[in-house]
């Protein structure tokens, strides 16, 4: 069995997969969380393709959960505490060692272009990379070393959610500030998401039983983050976020695109630039305009008459057809759509609204398919449509494995 241990190590979580690629199937899955806070537990949830081999005679086997609830000091510890679910609840990793780890990285900046083994001067750049991403980078650096310590003699190999995005041209990715000062600090669109978009626009080509360098896509990652890709030949060439995942569309609890001098208009009036940070980060988007930042609250608000909720919808819809639009004319046309993520899958409602206005672009939904819910990939635009529109669930996990065996 082809094991591979796919980490997503947070600033206080560590999300792990144990996955056998022979099969594409998940053994395992868990969360350590609340890392350095009171309150610590871990979730750890065996597979039923890890409780019972698959036999036509076996009757079906039903997942297993299980729950820790005690202190976690670090990262260490909680990689200690994963290794004793795995030892308690299984699937035995002596049974089943990953032949290697792969972590999710945030933030590569223009150095880490594709999946990279990680050594000493690797994990010292990927630290140094904070300073562009300072609520991911340190987490995935704490996670990486304990993994390393947990995990010494298999090879560890760090996916970067930027790294699809390198294939941005310059005129994509270069700010028009004063070209000194955006060299000396590393100021330009990287992109986030990467992982997902690269994941999602191959799941597409494949299920359409197309090339992927015949397709111009756009892929639209909707979750609590939000973003999109214009792929072209399976090369990302923009994306909406940017230096950060601040840039681009109306999230949960981030602005997306907002004019810079209301950074400056509120410094000015006396607030500190960290709480400037927290509320554009965090208590903005959706939360911001409506109190709420699921997209869930929303539209059930949105149904029963909030006219905040209303306006919330409104305003998030209204920066998807904006950048829809730009990406249109950026690849002259598109043969795919495709949504993704958390919202993404699972509103039919953001979808229809998000494309209602691109007939013009050959777009046209079949609004049965585009309700009917379902699992897998599926086909939500109609017969006629010139564009294919799709739900194409993300499965990051899956590539950052499979990037991981093949580095």
């Amino acid at each position: 069995m082809n094991t591979v241990l796919v980490v997503n190590s947070g600033s206080s979580s560590v999300k792990y997969q144990l996955r056998d690629e022979d099969a594409d199937r998940v053994l395992a899955a868990g969360v350590v969380e609340r890392i350095g806070q009171p309150g610590g537990t871990a979730c750890h949830t065996v597979h039923s393709a890890a409780l019972a081999p698959e036999s036509a005679a076996m009757p079906t086997v039903q997942d297993a959960a299980y729950r820790w609830d005690e202190p976690i000091a670090d990262h260490a510890a909680g990689f200690a505490l994963m290794l004793r679910a795995f030892a308690e609840a299984g699937p035995s990793l002596s049974e089943h060692p990953p032949v290697a780890v792969g972590h999710r990285v945030v933030h590569g900046g223009t150095r880490f272009v594709a999946p990279t083994r990680v050594d000493d001067e690797v994990l010292a750049e990927v630290e140094h990379l904070s300073a562009l991403a300072p609520l991911h980078n340190p987490g995935a650096v704490q996670g990486i070393r304990a993994a390393r310590a947990a995990f010494p003699d298999v090879p560890h190999v760090a996916v970067f959610d930027t790294a699809f995005h390198q294939s941005m041209p310059p005129e994509a990715y270069t700010y028009a500030i004063d070209r000194d000062v955006a060299r000396a600090h590393g100021i330009r669109k990287y992109g986030f998401h990467g992982t997902s978009h690269q994941y999602v626009s191959q799941a597409a080509a494949d299920f359409l039983g197309r090339p992927v360098a015949e397709l111009r896509q756009i892929v639209l990652h909707l979750g609590n983050g939000a973003s999109m890709t214009a792929i072209d030949a399976g090369r990302s060439v923009d994306t909406s976020m940017g230096l950060t995942p601040l840039e681009g569309l109306v999230m949960g609890t981030r602005s997306g695109d907002i004019d810079p001098a209301v950074v400056f208009h509120l410094a000015r009036r006396g607030t500190p630039l960290d709480e400037i940070d927290d509320l554009l980060n965090h208590n903005s988007g959706l939360r911001g305009v409506a109190g709420v930042s699921d997209m869930r609250d929303i539209e059930a608000r949105r149904a029963a008459g909030d006219a905040d909720a209303a306006l919330a919808f409104d305003v998030y819809v209204h920066r998807i057809r904006a950048y829809l639009g730009a990406y249109l004319a950026q690849l002259g046309g598109a043969d795919v759509l495709s949504f993704t993520a958390g919202v993404g899958e699972n509103s039919p409602v953001v979808r229809a609204a998000a494309v209602a206005t691109l007939g013009f672009a050959g777009v046209e939904l079949d609004a049965e398919r585009n309700l009917r819910p379902g699992g897998g990939i599926r086909v939500i635009s109609a017969d006629t449509s010139a564009v294919t529109v799709l739900v194409v669930p993300t499965d990051e996990e899956s590539e950052i494995a499979r990037q991981a065996v093949r580095a």
